[in-house]
């Protein structure tokens, strides 16, 4: 039932770098000369204001890992099943998976379109802060919480955290200039995975070393969240965003216009009325909203877009209930946190590895999607099947990084045609899509005004879920590489008829599309 704080929206992949450093126009390159001069001033001459802008940002972007780190900090937070099946709480299994794990995924799709909007509207900050309270909410809860509605409440008040990250991951665009974006998006991330493998650890040791009640841990989670809470009041007030406070300076820099504008309207008034009307159209916002169409006739971003939307959903799913089926397979071992610890370590490794893979995607990624589907769907058979625990254990860690080996692809076949702001959008649509798909399954199926199954049969609908999924990348897959020999073995046909001369064009083989790191494909 732990959220993974993994989330796509906060990766790129290593081959966005190579992206950005192509053929960089003059005056971009002279833009990247003035931010180095800025964040590395001369030693021997006096403090300028823009030194000492630079030092601001660093100590801003040290101090916004920092809470990234300490915010990943709640050491009970792999151990919120164990306590609520617990004597201290003593609610039974089918309640916990009928009646109170539901309500998270309920939760995350009503506050995950306020809290995108709120987060640009108010410039994160105020975000991050009402994430900090809820996490507050939800330790006091259970710590004092007896009730099933009690526990209802903190489920409600961890889907308004979930909808809240996205505040932090976008929190960087609004800090740095756009060059620094990728290393400092890197910083950030890190921050975050080594708080959640940090509190893995420190969870674990607690309930295996310290032998301390479930109680006592809650206390120490309330502790770490409250310093998490004075952390957010001290961050940094950004002075831009994405969408509307653009959308503002916009504004402010056509006042002149404008002006102009209105003294035509004053001669012509149906002339001015028009254009006020038609402001709307022309509005940043709704331009990107206009835009998204577009994504939907690219097949590349189709794809991957559709993948975001239907694994992300599975993913989650079983992130949500898989701590339900330990508690069944075995209920008295308590190594939710070391599991989750090795689960970190080895989907940051899988993640990574990502960055450095060199595949042709416009051609394989069908067919690679579907064999780590299908990899997946078998791993999930294990887990509903199985009575060995470490069997369980170890399936859900590899489950995990297949799926965070795909991310950074995903985040990168995405974002690199993409503006930042459109790409924005884009993620958090698909995000959106998935949480109303992971609330239709869990009413479907989990819910007790459903089916209300049980946790070994929900993972046998995740089981066919991905089965389904595999057969439909597979045969997509099929399809791609039939139409691509097929067309290059008519390209190969029509070079064959004689040597190329000047009227004759030499026909671009696949052999120069770019891989996933941005670089052609010849060697």
């Amino acid at each position: 039932m732990a959220a993974d704080d993994t989330t796509a929206s906060e990766a790129r992949s290593d081959g966005e770098k190579d992206m950005d450093l192509k053929t960089p126009p003059p005056e971009d390159a002279e833009g990247h000369r003035d931010v180095e001069t800025a964040v590395a001033p001369n030693p021997s001459e006096e403090p300028t204001e823009d030194s000492r802008d630079g030092i601001k940002l660093k100590c801003s972007v040290i101090f916004l890992c920092f809470y990234g780190f300490m915010s990943s900090i709640r050491p009970g937070e792999a151990f919120i099943t164990p306590n609520l099946l617990s004597s201290e709480k003593n609610f039974t299994r089918q309640q916990v998976t009928n009646e109170i794990t539901p309500v998270l995924t309920y939760s995350y799709m009503v506050m995950l379109v306020p809290a995108f909007l709120l987060t640009d509207l108010l410039r994160y900050k105020p975000v991050l802060i009402i994430q900090a309270i809820s996490q507050v909410v939800i330790w006091v809860l259970m710590l004092l919480g007896t009730t099933l509605l009690h526990m209802q409440l903190m489920e409600f008040f961890y889907g308004i955290t979930m909808a809240c990250r996205v505040a932090y991951s976008s929190y960087i665009f609004s800090l740095v200039n756009p060059v620094l974006y990728q290393r400092v998006a890197g910083y950030s991330r890190s921050s975050v995975l080594l708080g959640v493998f940090t509190s893995s650890v420190l969870g674990q040791l607690c309930i295996s070393l310290g032998n301390i009640t479930f109680y006592t841990l809650d206390a120490i989670c309330l502790g770490f969240v409250s310093f998490g809470l004075a952390l957010s009041f001290c961050l940094p007030w950004p002075k831009r965003s994405l969408f509307f406070n653009r959308m503002k300076n916009q504004e402010q820099k056509e006042l002149t216009g404008k002006s102009a504008q209105s003294e035509l309207a004053k001669i012509n008034p149906k002339q001015g009325g028009l254009s006020s009307t038609s402001r709307w159209r022309d509005s940043v916002f709704v331009h990107m909203l206009l835009e998204v169409r577009n994504v939907v006739k690219r097949p590349n971003l189709r794809l991957w877009s559709l993948w975001w939307i239907f694994n992300s959903t599975g993913y989650y799913l079983v992130l949500f209930y898989v701590h339900i089926l330990w508690n069944k397979v075995y209920p008295t071992a308590s190594y939710n946190g070391a599991v989750e610890a090795a689960a970190t370590l080895l989907s940051a490794a899988t993640s990574f590895v990502a960055g450095f893979t060199k595949i042709r995607w416009n051609i394989w990624a069908e067919l690679v999607i579907g064999l780590i589907t299908a990899v997946q769907a078998g791993l999930l058979l294990v887990m509903g099947t199985t009575s060995y625990i470490w069997v369980c254990y170890v399936s859900y860690i590899l489950f995990r990084a297949f799926y965070q080996f795909l991310v950074p692809i995903a985040t990168f076949q995405i974002a690199s045609s993409l503006t930042k702001e459109l790409c924005a959008l884009v993620f958090g649509i698909n995000t959106f899509l998935g949480t109303i798909l992971k609330s239709i399954i869990n009413l479907i199926f989990s819910d007790r005004r459903g089916l209300g199954l049980d946790v070994h049969s929900q993972f046998h609908v995740y089981f066919i879920y991905f089965s389904l999924l595999t057969a439909v990348y597979l045969i997509s897959s099929a399809v791609v590489l039939v139409r691509h020999f097929r067309n290059q073995n008519r390209e190969r046909g029509e070079s064959a008829g004689g040597p190329p001369t000047e009227l004759s064009p030499v026909p671009v083989t696949s052999e120069a599309e770019p891989l996933s790191n941005g670089k052609s494909g010849r060697t």
